[in-house]
């Protein structure tokens, strides 16, 4: 884990240990940011039009971050670490407890089962769920967003953002004054929520963008679409008339690999290596579990604010790897037209197939305020999982050690 002035904090070389006393490694993300939160109000008034702010492009996760409170922000087992980086004037600057690393068990499964078929016998068997999660926050100007990192034994990645949390969004929610105190004052067409007496809650989106350098078992990477078909089976053996099947495609370049998750949503978005292959055949990946903070724009396409965040009209993006891709908003985020962003860069629809690839996942709300937000927003968590597809030969946990194997003897029939 390292600190960025820009994007805070940033997971590199995170990989997955096999083999006997796991002394062998197989690499899964080469490099995961958050590359930017795109935040504009819908308030088209004088005083508020240009609130569409890119917090990260315009002011930084990383110059934003906040010292961590011990056994508050994170849990009395954490660990701390200070944060640096070089200010406008190029001088450095400590943030004290920016981030924070620690072992998770929050009293659940990674896996279990009941046997219940074995003659006189009931078996339960189940592994706990430990994980270790590396956490900071960024407090951008009103809100407060908690970004976790977190490291499952079953290989799997899981990003959340809160207010409060793995993505958390809270804080203090920006306000409009105005003349009402009922909402029965409320003539017009509304741009936001009657929160308080004379408080107006603006109706707001955040669309908070990833950058995902995955490297699945090495470079090589694919990304591959897989689609649930409906079939008929038109008359058979079986009274059985329909069923339905995976489709999968495996996308050449970069204008292909845009989807829209809330149209037809695939079964399955892979990154796959060609290169390698389970005992089986399978080809090794990892699948995308997206959020259900799924939001794209609203906003018009010829709107200078969504000119500058055209990407957040699709959540996922693939890319071929380029070491000046970073920021979703173009280097350069107060300055941007639209013509260095996500959506640029793949205008030059370059081959993605068996390459270095980048994935972008966008995780969007659009927020209706409510009168529980206001003065201080309750913590809302929205997250995405990197889960291992065929990139082991079984259940990795299989081989840990049980914390409950028991066998209950059934003294009649009817008992359970």
């Amino acid at each position: 884990m390292a600190f960025d002035g820009r994007a805070g904090l940033v997971i590199s070389l995170a990989s997955v240990g096999e083999g006997k006393e796991l002394e062998t490694h197989r690499s899964v993300l080469y490099r995961g940011f958050t590359s930017e939160l795109f935040n504009p109000y819908m308030d088209p008034s004088e005083e508020w039009y240009f609130k569409t702010f890119f917090d990260v492009g315009e002011y930084g996760f990383g110059s934003w971050a906040s010292p961590m409170l011990p056994t508050v922000d994170c849990p009395t087992n954490a660990e701390f670490r200070d944060g640096y980086y070089a200010n406008g004037d190029g001088f450095p600057v400590r943030i004290p407890n920016v981030l924070c690393i620690f072992e998770r068990y929050a009293g659940d499964a990674s896996w279990r089962h009941t046997e219940t078929l074995l003659p006189g016998d009931l078996v339960n068997e189940a592994r706990e769920e430990v994980s270790l999660v590396v956490r900071t926050v960024a407090t951008s100007g009103n809100y407060d967003y908690v970004l976790d990192w977190e490291f499952k034994t079953s290989g799997s990645i899981k990003v959340s953002v809160r207010a409060a949390a793995p993505i958390s969004l809270t804080g203090m929610m920006e306000v409009r004054a105005t003349t009402h105190t009922n909402v029965n004052q409320i003539n017009a067409e509304q741009d936001g929520e009657l929160v308080a007496p004379n408080a107006i809650g603006v109706y707001s989106d955040h669309f908070l963008t990833y950058h995902l350098d995955l490297d699945v078992a090495d470079p090589s990477n694919s990304f591959v679409k897989a689609s649930l078909r409906p079939v008929n089976t038109g008359g058979g053996s079986t009274p059985r008339k329909s069923y339905w099947t995976v489709v999968r495609e495996t996308v050449k370049t970069e204008e292909d690999a845009r989807v829209m998750l809330n149209t037809k949503l695939p079964a399955e978005l892979l990154i796959v290596n060609p290169g390698v292959k389970t005992k089986l055949g399978n080809i090794a990946g990892y699948h995308l579990i997206g959020s259900s903070a799924a939001a794209t724009s609203l906003l018009s396409d010829d709107d200078y604010p969504q000119i500058r965040g055209s990407y957040t009209k699709k959540q996922l993006w693939v890319t071929r790897y380029n070491k000046r891709e970073k920021w979703a908003s173009g280097l350069y985020a107060n300055q941007s037209r639209g013509d260095d962003n996500l959506a640029a860069w793949t205008l030059r629809n370059r081959s993605i197939e068996n390459n270095d690839i980048v994935l972008w996942y966008t995780m969007g709300i659009h927020h209706v305020p409510s009168q529980e937000d206001f003065p201080l927003m309750p913590t809302l968590t929205y997250g995405f999982e990197l889960r291992p597809f065929n990139f082991f030969e079984r259940n990795p946990l299989m081989k840990t050690k049980p914390f409950s194997h028991q066998i209950f003897k059934k003294t009649n029939a009817n008992e359970f």
